[in-house]
């Protein structure tokens, strides 16, 4: 291959999957190497139909172990994209020690070998939970808001920023942090919010919602954030901090009846439920940013995605029953 060489991390998972097809379809010279660590969350169904395919590679390593990231990060890469985390806020919950080996522990490892071998760029792809929670007439988060994480995820994930941070600082890491809202589309692991909706609704069975069910979160497809993170590695500043944001604010409740209407469904599958411990009560961020400085635009509203999202899992109901089937179902919001 003559163009660019990637190595993308955690590319089995749901964001990391659709941008590694998302950049092979749109740059064709260029290869990518996936480092996932075959956690709960990854699925090689995810990327099946690339089995074949000479511009992608493999690689079963976890962060974790830095003699594994040294190894791999010494063939030489153009750029770094960072997606591998542990990101259920529920799991974080009853097990924070494994989110601090993962997000914390593996993202140390990993600046470290990029640094060690001079990668060119990185990208560290974090989450808007990294700045806490909202009030209702709060404006939205913007890469000046204060990192105030409320769960033992988000403080992970917040914790990795400021290490990818200090990694610019010290050593002139040419490092660039990223904040996404909510993400939706295909491939969703099933107990995220919107699969499990579309999930139990298809099998006609209650649908748990936390609390009043007015919490709020900005939606963004899937699809918009990797056309958004593959904009901040051609043209994103060393050191700079992007939000990536949908701009779609909706009380978990409006998710679910946008869900129940294109399915059909009636809304007494909702059953509420107890809230959980430190429950961000709104999301919201503000793009403005990578708009006027980068030009990236969302082109998918969210009544349009979340229609395409519901059809995707209607046809790929053996995809996320396979899933179950192993897994036995962890329903979960964020």
């Amino acid at each position: 291959m003559t163009g660019p060489r990637w190595l993308v991390t955690g590319g089995l998972g749901f964001i990391g999957s659709n941008f590694i097809r998302y950049m092979l379809d749109r740059y064709p010279n260029s290869s990518i190497t996936n480092l996932d660590a075959l956690t709960y969350a990854a699925n090689p169904d995810n990327l099946q139909q690339l089995e074949n395919d000479p511009r992608y590679r493999f690689i079963h390593a976890d962060l974790t172990d830095a003699a594994a990231v040294d190894r791999e990060l010494s063939l030489g890469y153009d750029a770094v994209i960072h997606f591998a985390a542990e990101s259920h806020v529920d799991r974080s919950i009853a097990d924070p020690g494994s989110f601090v080996q993962a997000n914390v522990v593996g993202t140390h490892h990993l600046l470290e070998a990029v640094r060690k071998y001079k990668v060119p760029r990185m990208i560290h792809i974090s989450t808007d939970e990294v700045y806490g929670t909202l009030e209702p007439d709060d404006p939205a988060f913007s890469e000046q808001s204060p990192l105030a994480p409320n769960s033992p995820y988000s403080a992970s994930k917040a914790s990795s920023d400021l290490l990818a941070r200090a990694a610019y600082h010290t050593y002139g890491l040419p490092v660039i942090i990223t904040r996404c809202s909510n993400n939706y589309g295909p491939y969703q692991y099933p107990e995220k919010f919107i699969p499990t909706i579309i999930t139990r609704a298809l099998a006609d069975q209650p649908i748990p919602i936390y609390g009043d069910g007015l919490n709020v979160r900005d939606w963004l497809h899937v699809e918009d954030h990797c056309a958004a993170v593959d904009l901040v590695l051609h043209a994103g500043v060393p050191g700079e901090v992007y939000n990536v944001g949908g701009g779609n604010e909706r009380t978990n409740l409006e998710v679910v009846h946008a869900i129940l209407t294109a399915l059909g469904k009636p809304e007494s599958l909702i059953s509420f439920v107890k809230d959980r411990p430190g429950h961000d009560r709104r999301y919201a961020i503000n793009a403005a940013k990578l708009q006027h400085e980068l030009g990236w635009q969302q082109q998918i509203p969210f009544d349009e995605g979340i229609k395409r999202t519901v059809e995707w899992y209607v046809r790929h109901e053996q995809w996320w029953k396979a899933i179950q089937t192993r897994q036995h179902g962890h329903e979960g919001q964020s």
